[in-house]
C-alpha cells in the first residue's frame, strides 16, 4: 500500500514530491535548528529524481547562507564583508523615529542594530510588515547619519516563498487520484509521520485535526494531551504562517497591540497562534488579556485603548492532562488542567473545537516518515491558500440543515470545523454533486458536532447554567432536489 501511495504522489505531485530519509539527511542539518519547511526547500535544490542527495553541494550551500557559528556573522560583518543569509528575522517599524528595524535573534543581531532602507521596503511593501519573516537577505554594516555610529543594513531581500501561488485546480484534480484512506496517509506523511505508526483511522483523524487551524480562519481549538504526542513539532515546524508561544511571559501588548510602540502583536499577522504547554505560560495583566480574548474570540476584533484590533488568526491552547493507566483522563473535568485564568466558562465557550489528545500515540523514532511525500514548503503554502477558499463554506450551507433556534456559537463552531475538514480531506469537492454524503457525514459533520459538544459539556462542568445539548444538525434530506 505504501508503494502504491508513493507512486501516486510522484505521479500527481511530481514537482512538489520529495524523498524523505531522516537517517541519511538529519546529519546534514546538524547544528542548524531549521524548521521542516526550510529543510525541504533546501533538500529540493540538491536531490535527484531517485531521491539521492548531493551532500557536498548541500553542505556548501548551508555553510554559505546558514552558518553554524552564529558569532562569526557579526565578526565578518564587522570586517566590512557583505553576507547573504537564509534566516528568520523580526521586523519592527519605529514610527517615532521613522526607521524600519529588524533583528536576527538566532545570529545575535538586535533590534536596535538592524535597519531596512526605504528602497528595500518599497520593493517589498506588502511583505515587510511587523512580525517574524523568513527570507534570503544581504547584509552589510553602514555608518549612521551622524557618521559616528554604525548599523547593520538589509541591502537586499528575497522573501522565502518558493511557491508564489498554489494552483487549487491542480490540487483538486490530484486529490481525485487518491481514495479517502490514501489521502489521510498522504497528509500524515506530509506532516513527516509514518501512517503505519497509527492504530486506526480514528487515531489518524484525531492527529490530522491539528491541521484544521492551518486551513480555516479564526478557528479556535483546545487540545489536552499527554507529553510526547508531537504537539510542539506540528505547530513549530510545518508553517511559516504560524506562531508558537512556548512558555515565558505573555502580555496583552505582545498578543494584540502595543500602544507605546504603536505596533501590532503576534496575532495580527499570522494564520494561527499556538500556546504550547499552556500551564507554564505566565499571563501578565490576566484580567486585561482575558477581556481582550473574549472579544477577539467572539468576533475577531477587540479594542485596545481606543485602537480597534482585528485579525483572522486562530488560537490554539495546548496543555498536558493527567491520565490513568488506561490512558484516559483522571477527571471528567478536562478544563481543570488549564491555568486558573482560563477556567471561565464564558471564555472557553468561545472556543470551537476540542482535540482528545489522549487518543494519540506517543511519538517514537519509528514513526518518522521515510519515503516519497509532498514537501513541507508546498504543503504549508497549500494550507495557507485554502484559508481564503470560500467555496467550502458555501457548500456546507447547501449540505446542512440546522434547527431554527440553534445557538449561534454552536452553528459557527460546527460550520468552521466541518468546513476545515472539507478543505483538508476533500479539496476536490466544489459542488453538491461532487460530495459523497456518507463521507461528508462521517469525516466532516459528525466530528464537528462531537468536538463542539465536548466544549459545551466541559463548560457545563464549570458552570451548570451552560446547556450540554447540541442543536439538531443534519444533512438535508432533499439535498439533490434543490
Amino acid at each position: 500500500m505504501k508503494t502504491e501511495i508513493s507512486d501516486k504522489i510522484k505521479k500527481y505531485f511530481a514537482s512538489m514530491a520529495i524523498y524523505k530519509d531522516p537517517a541519511s539527511t538529519n546529519s546534514l542539518f546538524a547544528g542548524r535548528n531549521l524548521p521542516s519547511f526550510v529543510k525541504d526547500f533546501i533538500l529540493k535544490k540538491y536531490i535527484n529524481a531517485e531521491g539521492q542527495v548531493d551532500r557536498g553541494a548541500l553542505t556548501a550551500f548551508l555553510d554559505n547562507v546558514i552558518p553554524q557559528d552564529a558569532s562569526s556573522v557579526k565578526d565578518r560583518l564587522g570586517t566590512g564583508q557583505e553576507l547573504t543569509l537564509l534566516t528568520r528575522f523580526i521586523i519592527y517599524i519605529d514610527l517615532v523615529k521613522g526607521i524600519r528595524r529588524f533583528s536576527i535573534p538566532d545570529l545575535g543581531i538586535k533590534l536596535n542594530e538592524g535597519q531596512i532602507p526605504e528602497y528595500v521596503y518599497q520593493q517589498h511593501m506588502g511583505d515587510l510588515v511587523d512580525g517574524e519573516k523568513w527570507g534570503v537577505i544581504k547584509l552589510c554594516v553602514l555608518p549612521d547619519e551622524d557618521g559616528k555610529t554604525h548599523h547593520v543594513e538589509m541591502v537586499e531581500y528575497k522573501p522565502f516563498k518558493p511557491y508564489r501561488a498554489v494552483d487549487m485546480t491542480y490540487l483538486r484534480e490530484a486529490r481525485k487520484g487518491f481514495t479517502t484512506s490514501q489521502w489521510l496517509d498522504v497528509l500524515l506523511s506530509a506532516m513527516e509521520y509514518d501512517p503505519d505508526g497509527f492504530e486506526s483511522i480514528n487515531q489518524k483523524l484525531e492527529f490530522l485535526t491539528r491541521l484544521l487551524i492551518f486551513v480555516e480562519p479564526r478557528l479556535n481549538v483546545i487540545e489536552l494531551a499527554p507529553k510526547g504526542t508531537g504537539k510542539s513539532y506540528v505547530f513549530g515546524n510545518l508553517s511559516k504562517y504560524g506562531w508558537l508561544v512556548s512558555g515565558g511571559k505573555v502580555t496583552r501588548a505582545k498578543l494584540f497591540y502595543d500602544k507605546h510602540k504603536q505596533q501590532n502583536g503576534i496575532i495580527k499577522n499570522h494564520d494561527y497562534t499556538a500556546f504550547d504547554e499552556i500551564q507554564t505560560i505566565v499571563f501578565q495583566e490576566p484580567s486585561e488579556i482575558q477581556a481582550a480574548l473574549k472579544s477577539y474570540l467572539e468576533s475577531g476584533k477587540t479594542t485596545i485603548d481606543n485602537t480597534e484590533f482585528s485579525s483572522e488568526c486562530g488560537l490554539m491552547l495546548m496543555g498536558n492532562i493527567p491520565l490513568n493507566d488506561k490512558r484516559r483522563p483522571l477527571s471528567y473535568r478536562y478544563f481543570d488542567s488549564l491555568p486558573q485564568n482560563f477556567r471561565e466558562s464564558a471564555l472557553l465557550d468561545r472556543f470551537h473545537c476540542f482535540i482528545e489528545g489522549w487518543y494519540l500515540p506517543r511519538i517514537n523514532k519509528s514513526m518518522i516518515f521515510k519515503g516519497w511525500t509532498i514537501n513541507v514548503e508546498y504543503f504549508s503554502e497549500l494550507m495557507h491558500t485554502l484559508r481564503t477558499q470560500n467555496s467550502y463554506g458555501l457548500l456546507f450551507d447547501a449540505l446542512v440543515a440546522f434547527e431554527a433556534n440553534a445557538d449561534m456559537r454552536d452553528f459557527t463552531a460546527v460550520k468552521r470545523i466541518a468546513t476545515a475538514y472539507m478543505k483538508l480531506l476533500f479539496p476536490h469537492w466544489q459542488s453538491v454533486t461532487d460530495v459523497d454524503i456518507d463521507d461528508f457525514d462521517q469525516y466532516c459533520l459528525q466530528p464537528a458536532i462531537m468536538r463542539r459538544g465536548i466544549i459545551k459539556t466541559q463548560c457545563h462542568n464549570i458552570d451548570e447554567e451552560f446547556n450540554t445539548i447540541m442543536p439538531k444538525i443534519e444533512v438535508r434530506n432533499n439535498i439533490f432536489n434543490d
